[in-house]
């Protein structure tokens, strides 16, 4: 039973490819409007510098920002922590943040780091967007430690930066790591995003590639580069996953098996 939750997606796929070939062969849809599963194979292949080339600048502005949001989510987590008053200056703020939409101040971000500095305006933008989900989860994993486990380490002399390694942060990994799942993917959404809105040729992933595919009407080359960005979705996401499953698995309810 435990090899049907790989074969039945897989094979759901494959039928799902077959009557999309197929479909498209008998109506005689032309490839610009709709290009059949062999024609986007043949954009891989003859479009393969590019993609690969798109691919890597994308992924490398996914991951620093992927980084920096993580480090800075959790450095300002551990502040609003321990102090209310940094907590109700700055969350608001950090709320601001994550509701303004990126496309509004892509093309002002820009042009105040000029534009051939815009693997530094996509990056940017990229933090902004995966910053929020790690610095709200965790602020709520620190503040989610028992009480009574609190103040029972301090009737032993903890003090409060003890309390926070020991006990705290122990107790706010499940909600990083899962955190971590969605800002991982938020990383991929607003650097495309973020590519998108720039407008220029200078950017060169996958966001701009998709975009030029588009206006010459290269669908299959647009349908290649959605796929590669699934690609790219679903290997950060499992990545992430095996991290929290290695990190967790020994001690916490989420990843213990339950015992039959």
């Amino acid at each position: 039973m435990a090899q049907l939750k790989y074969i039945l997606p897989l094979a759901l796929g494959a039928l799902v490819l077959l009557g999309w070939q197929l479909a498209v062969r008998h109506l005689d849809v032309p490839v610009y409007v709709l290009p059949a599963p062999s024609d986007i194979a043949r954009a891989f292949v003859t479009e393969m510098p590019s993609l690969v080339s798109a691919t890597l600048t994308t992924l490398r502005i996914v991951v620093i920002a992927f980084i920096l949001a993580t480090v800075s989510g959790i450095g300002l987590a551990i502040l609003f922590s321990q102090s209310r008053i940094i907590e109700y200056a700055l969350f608001p703020y950090a709320v601001i943040l994550q509701v303004t939409p990126v496309v509004a101040i892509a093309p002002l971000l820009i042009i105040w780091v000029h534009y051939e500095n815009i693997d530094l305006a996509l990056l940017i933008l990229a933090w902004i967007v995966a910053f929020f989900p790690i610095v709200a989860s965790t602020t709520l994993g620190l503040r989610s430690a028992d009480f009574n486990l609190v103040d029972l380490f301090r009737l032993h002399g903890a003090g409060r930066w003890q309390i926070l390694w020991r006990l705290r942060l122990p107790c706010a990994l499940p909600y990083l790591l899962g955190a971590m799942k969605i800002s991982g993917g938020l990383a991929l959404i607003g650097t495309i995003v973020a590519e998108f809105a720039a407008g220029t040729g200078t950017a060169t992933g996958l966001g701009w590639l998709i975009t030029e595919s588009e206006n010459r009407l290269h669908t299959a080359t647009t349908f290649a580069a959605l796929a590669i960005l699934a690609a790219l979705g679903i290997g950060i996401f499992f990545a992430l996953s095996a991290l929290e499953w290695a990190l967790l698995h020994h001690w916490h309810e989420s990843a213990l098996r339950k015992q039959e």
